[in-house]
């Protein structure tokens, strides 16, 4: 095949992985670099094992006529993390393990890096109306988003030293197929007919579909354009919590029985009981605006956000029958 054809991805076992993994192989010959889940193994054709990623991971060997770098792999923010320093422990994979592999692929001439960061480092909120554009100043609240912002700056100093060209996609809550935590766990709510008090909502949030997000990153591998660029990617429609809940309820195929209880009451309960982060993902506003990367790539979302929510309804359906 091509050697411009040649790809390493690393977290192929993950959420987005395994999905761009299928959407990419027909047309890319594709390494992937396992480290979390060797037993799926058979799932790659071309898969190699990496116990971690950290500073010291050779990654030489992987990167041998290897033009494009997608790297997905990185330690997830989490609900109540019990490390030490969980500061220290996001650093080590997302940003010394990112350098260590940006650093090792510039040496081996590819072309590009493509890496998938997070709404995060900009903030946890958005005023209602305004969104999150690639020129607001940075402003990460949590360990996670502090090490994904860390290692964005490290990699632009590698591009700007050595001309390897850099891509830095920052998604939003992403959903579809095969997702997990607090999107499948409002799916089981909707599904067992659980009575919700988010009626009365009227936040605004972006999201991006899984195909839609596997749709932008592939346009990013090859587009000129995309080289050295920052971009925000979502559905293009931001939707309250309230009306994400009506239309996965529609696409589930259930009546969602949701209370009007004022947000104001839903904060005061969510402080006494400890659950301020949670609240502020279903109560508060966070927007991102995709504009750059309409102009600069000519991108739009190529599936709708009710297209998006019916795929991962059904992937529900088929896996967990209401």
């Amino acid at each position: 095949m091509d050697p411009q054809k040649s790809i390493l991805l690393t977290g192929a076992t993950g959420f987005v992985g395994k999905q761009l993994f299928n959407f990419l192989k027909e047309t890319y010959s594709i390494k992937v670099a396992l480290h979390r889940s060797p037993k799926e193994s058979s799932f790659f054709s071309k898969q190699k094992i990496i116990r971690s990623i950290t500073s010291k991971t050779d990654w030489k060997w992987l990167l041998e006529d290897v033009n494009t770098v997608i790297h997905l792999a990185a330690r997830v923010h989490v609900m109540d993390d019990k490390a030490d320093d969980p500061l220290a422990e996001f650093r080590k994979v997302n940003v010394h393990g990112t350098v260590n592999l940006a650093r090792q692929a510039a040496d081996s001439k590819v072309k590009r890096f493509i890496y998938l960061s997070s709404v995060k480092v900009c903030g946890e909120q958005t005023a209602y109306g305004s969104a999150f554009s690639e020129n607001d100043v940075p402003n990460p609240i949590d360990p996670y988003a502090i090490s994904k912002l860390e290692a964005e700056q490290e990699l632009r100093k590698i591009a700007s030293e050595t001309g390897m060209e850099v891509v830095i996609i920052r998604p939003p809550l992403v959903y579809g197929p095969g997702v997990k935590a607090n999107f499948l766990r409002m799916m089981e709510w909707l599904c067992k007919g659980v009575p919700l008090p988010l009626g009365a909502v009227q936040n605004k949030r972006s999201l991006v579909g899984l195909d839609n997000l596997i749709d932008f990153i592939s346009a990013c591998i090859e587009h000129p354009a995309a080289a050295d660029e920052i971009f925000f990617v979502s559905d293009g429609e931001d939707i309250s919590t309230t009306e994400l809940l009506k239309r996965t309820a529609r696409a589930l195929g259930v009546p969602a029985r949701l209370l009007p209880v004022p947000p104001r009451l839903l904060k005061v309960a969510a402080k006494l009981t400890g659950k301020t982060e949670l609240s502020q993902r279903l109560l508060g506003n966070l927007q991102v605006d995709i504009s750059r990367a309409k102009k600069v790539l000519g991108w739009r979302p190529p599936f709708s956000l009710d297209q998006e929510l019916e795929k991962t309804a059904r992937w529900f359906l088929e896996n967990r029958p209401c």
